[in-house]
């Protein structure tokens, strides 16, 4: 089991913030994403941020985006349709999700759509 699994959303959540603010986006754009994916809304996301959920805990409840296959790219040298365990899969989704926002690109793009 890899250590991410296990290890809480919260404890992520504030990177993946600042990384999307330091490039002159906001929280609001990181959690649409997010629920964008997962189907949680922004209180559901604030209670699973405040319980301390794990990633897996996180995902194995999640209703995933049906278009998440849509999602191809290279997050850390890894092309995120290529990733083979699910739920790594899944995170790689979310920080891939998480680096175009930073970048930039347009929502419209993002939350794709077949």
């Amino acid at each position: 089991m890899h250590r991410i699994f296990t290890t809480s959303v919260s404890a992520v959540y504030p990177h993946y913030l600042a990384k999307v603010e330091r490039k002159g986006h906001t929280q609001a754009e990181l959690d649409e994403v997010i629920e964008w994916l997962t189907g949680y809304d922004r209180a559901e996301l604030k209670r699973l941020l405040a319980d301390g959920t794990t990633f897996e805990q996180f995902f194995a409840a999640a209703a995933l985006n049906p278009h998440a296959a849509l999602i191809t790219g290279t997050i850390c040298g890894v092309r995120v349709q290529e990733v083979e365990d699910p739920l790594m899969q899944k995170i790689r989704y979310l920080d891939l999700l998480v680096d175009e926002v930073a970048r930039g690109k347009k929502m419209e793009k993002i939350l794709r759509q077949p």
